[in-house]
C-alpha cells in the first residue's frame, strides 16, 4: 500500500477496498507458490500493482457509460433504447441541478401536482381529455388494471393478446398481480367484437386490448377494429383499456415502413384509457403514459399504487421537452430516433464511404431494424460498412469496444458490420477515428 501508484489511487477510491484487493491478490499468488506453481506467478507479482489499479478503475468507473450504437437497431433495448434530444437532455439536467415547481403551484402559492407538468401537453398531442405519466408502460398497465378491476373484476382479453413483453413479463402475470381476473375471448388467430360481447357478465370490469408490438401474426387471422369493440363496451358501460406498447405519435408509413397504430387513433376510436411507452417510437425517456377520460385518469392517479410507480423529476422534464417537439411540429428534426428513421440511403452511403477510406472495407447494402418491441419485422434499407481487415470479426469487435467511447457493431456470418443509420451525426468522426486506430492495429499485427 506504500507503492506510489496505490497511494495515488487511495485518494480517489475507498482505501479499504484497495487494501482488500491487494490482500486477495497476494493470497492468491502465495497459494500458487505453496502449491509448487511459483514460476508461473512471476509475471503476476510484477503486475500486482497495475492489476489493482486497473481493477479499481474498472469497478468504480461512472456507469452506465456512453457508447456508440452502430448495430443498425434503432431502438436497442440493451443499449438504452431511444437517445434523448438535446433539449430533453438539458431539461433533465436543469431539473436535477436546481429546485423546481415539481409539486408546487406558483400561481396559487401552494402545493401542486407533478401531473400538472404533463397533463395538458398530453391532451394537446393525443386529443385525449387528460393524461399522466409513470415510470414505465408495464407499471402503467399494472396501475390501470389495479385501479379499475383490482377488486377481483373480470377483464376480457383476446387469446392472441395475452402476450409476453421483454424480460419475461406476461400480460396474465400483470393481470394476476393487479388483482383482476383474466377472461380469454376469441381464438389465437381470429377474435371478433361479438366474442367480447358474449363474454361480458355481471363481474366484467373492463376490456383490455393489447397491441402486438413485438411480434406479428399472419395468414388466416382477423380482429375487428377497436371502434367496434368500443361500441360493444359502451353498450354495457364498461371501459376499454388499450395498451399500445410502443407509443407512436407519427404515422410510420412516412418513413417507408408499415403503419403502426398511433395514440391519436386509439383516442379517436374511443378507448377509455390508452397506455404507451415514452422511450420507444415516441423517442423520449423511459416512461409509461396513460391518457383518456378525466374521470378514469383521475381514478387511476388516486390509486395507492400510483405513488409507488410515479415518474421522477428528471424523467418528467425530459418527457415534457420531448412532447413539446411534437407540439412545435419539429419532432422529426429534433428527436434522434425519428431522424434515424427518416435518414436517406444516399446520406448513409456518403457516411459509410467516408468511413471506408480509413480501413480496408467495402460499402454494402443492408437493413436497419426498428427494434425495441416496435414495428415487429419492419426494416429500413441502409448502407453498411463491411470491414475486410483480415482480423477475425470477434477481434475487430473487441478493439472497437475498447475504444473511447466504445463502438458496438454487428457480426453476421463471421463478418463485422457498422451501420451509420444509428450513429448520431456528431459521433461519425469518432467512428472514423476508431477505424483509423483499428487500421493501425492491423498494420502492427501484419508487421509482426
Amino acid at each position: 500500500m506504500s507503492d506510489p501508484a496505490l497511494v495515488e489511487l487511495a485518494q480517489d477510491y475507498p482505501r479499504p477496498f484497495i487494501v482488500e484487493q491487494a490482500r486477495q491478490r497476494v493470497a492468491s499468488i502465495r497459494a500458487s507458490i505453496l502449491n509448487g506453481d511459483g514460476g508461473s506467478q512471476i509475471d503476476a507479482i510484477e503486475r500486482l500493482v497495475d492489476d489493482i489499479v486497473e481493477d479499481a478503475s474498472r469497478r468504480w468507473v461512472p456507469s452506465p457509460t456512453r457508447l456508440i450504437n452502430a448495430t443498425g437497431v434503432i431502438i436497442h433495448t440493451n443499449l438504452g433504447r431511444a437517445p434523448l434530444s438535446e433539449d430533453a437532455a438539458r431539461a433533465a439536467q436543469i431539473a436535477s441541478l436546481r429546485y423546481s415547481d415539481l409539486e408546487y403551484d406558483i400561481e396559487v402559492g401552494g402545493r401542486g401536482s407533478r401531473h400538472q407538468h404533463i397533463s395538458s401537453i398530453l391532451s394537446a398531442v393525443t386529443g385525449a381529455e387528460t393524461g399522466i405519466a409513470v415510470n414505465n408502460n408495464a407499471a402503467a398497465a399494472l396501475l390501470a388494471l389495479s385501479a379499475i378491476a383490482g377488486h377481483g373484476g373480470d377483464v376480457l382479453v383476446s387469446r392472441s393478446e395475452a402476450v409476453e413483453i421483454g424480460g419475461g413479463f406476461r400480460v396474465p402475470d400483470v393481470m394476476a398481480q393487479s388483482g383482476a381476473n383474466l377472461v380469454d375471448v376469441g381464438t389465437t388467430n381470429r377474435t371478433y367484437a361479438r366474442d367480447y360481447e358474449a363474454a361480458i357478465g355481471p363481474n366484467t370490469s373492463a376490456i383490455l386490448k393489447v397491441h402486438r408490438s413485438n411480434f406479428a401474426i399472419a395468414g388466416f387471422v382477423h380482429e375487428d377494429p377497436l371502434s367496434e369493440i368500443v361500441d360493444v363496451a359502451n353498450r354495457h358501460e364498461i371501459p376499454v383499456l388499450h395498451d399500445l406498447g410502443s407509443g407512436c405519435l407519427i404515422d410510420t408509413a412516412a418513413f417507408g415502413i408499415e403503419h403502426e397504430p398511433t395514440v391519436q387513433e386509439s383516442v379517436d376510436a374511443g378507448a377509455a384509457l390508452t397506455l404507451f411507452s415514452g422511450d420507444k417510437l415516441l423517442g423520449g425517456p423511459q416512461a409509461g403514459i396513460i391518457v383518456g377520460s378525466s374521470d378514469l385518469v383521475g381514478q387511476v392517479s388516486q390509486h395507492p399504487l400510483a405513488r409507488a410507480v410515479r415518474i421522477d423529476k428528471m424523467t418528467l422534464a425530459a418527457l415534457n421537452s420531448t412532447l413539446r417537439s411534437y407540439i412545435r411540429g419539429a419532432a422529426i428534426e429534433e428527436l434522434p430516433i425519428l431522424r434515424m428513421m427518416s435518414a436517406s440511403v444516399d446520406e448513409l452511403q456518403r457516411v459509410a464511404k467516408r468511413w471506408s477510406r480509413e480501413i480496408d472495407s467495402e460499402v454494402v447494402d443492408g437493413l436497419s431494424a426498428i427494434g425495441g418491441g416496435s414495428a415487429p419485422g419492419q426494416t429500413l434499407p441502409t448502407k453498411r460498412l463491411m470491414i475486410n481487415s483480415g482480423l477475425p470479426a470477434e477481434t475487430i469487435g473487441e478493439h472497437l469496444r475498447n475504444f473511447d467511447p466504445p463502438i458496438i457493431g454487428r457480426i453476421e456470418n463471421e463478418r463485422y458490420f457498422l451501420d451509420p443509420r444509428t450513429v448520431l451525426p456528431e459521433e461519425r468522426d469518432v467512428v472514423a477515428a476508431a477505424l483509423r486506430s483499428l487500421a493501425g492495429s492491423v498494420d502492427s499485427h501484419s508487421n509482426r
